[in-house]
């Protein structure tokens, strides 16, 4: 009886902290997330690290609003492609030896066509190229049923305590050129730099009427 009391409320307590988790973390983000690394440690290494890189994907049914894919699914689907294109053309591996770290400095993403319940896609990312605090990459959703372009999303993709420069000399052993900016992403560098002058302009407003 007492170790049927005692299983009990060992289940009880592990029950307790899997609620507890689930219902103050995105659990199944960070269980997506090392899957897919894993899977990607698992794949042939992209020594090319201007390369292309696909991964498959479907809308499942949590993934959709009104008979299409959620918005924010989009975002969501864009960050578990960069684990896995960092993972095998190494940048991940490079950033760890380096003590740099990855964050997203700005993204924007166009809506074409919406991808349906059940659609298979590609989510193609690549870099595109960089400069002396961040990597600027595209990321495309392209549908397999008829090769159409659903969403293109840039991201800017700053590194901390290190540069582009610095990583892809660390993994290619010789200094890397940069390939030249697109048209359309000068346009999107141009407005980020506007934005971030004109919310400096209303801070510093704000402080001269604080004084």
């Amino acid at each position: 009886m007492r170790r049927n009391m005692r299983r009990k409320r060992m289940l009880l307590w592990i029950l307790a902290v899997l609620l507890l988790f689930f219902s103050s973390l995105d659990v199944w983000y960070f269980l997506r997330a090392v899957v897919v690394v894993l899977k990607a440690w698992f794949q042939p290494p992209v020594w090319d690290v201007l390369a292309e890189q696909s991964v498959g994907g479907r809308v499942l049914p949590h993934d959709i609003d009104m008979g299409h894919m959620n918005n924010a699914r989009y975002l969501r689907e864009c960050d578990f492609a960069r684990f896995s294109l960092y993972t095998r053309n190494g940048v991940f591996k490079a950033t760890r030896a380096l003590g740099a770290g990855l964050v997203v400095g700005a993204s924007t993403i166009r809506y074409r066509r919406a991808l349906s319940l059940g659609e298979a896609f590609e989510l193609r990312s690549r870099i595109v190229t960089w400069d002396e605090k961040s990597f600027f990459l595209e990321q495309r959703f392209v549908s397999r049923r008829d090769e159409v372009v659903s969403a293109v999303m840039l991201c800017r993709q700053n590194v901390l305590r290190s540069s582009p420069d610095k990583i892809l000399q660390f993994l290619c052993k010789r200094k890397v050129e940069r390939p030249e900016f697109p048209e359309d992403l000068q346009h999107w560098i141009s407005f980020i730099a506007a934005s971030s002058q004109s919310l400096k302009a209303e801070n510093t407003s704000e402080e001269e009427k604080s004084k």
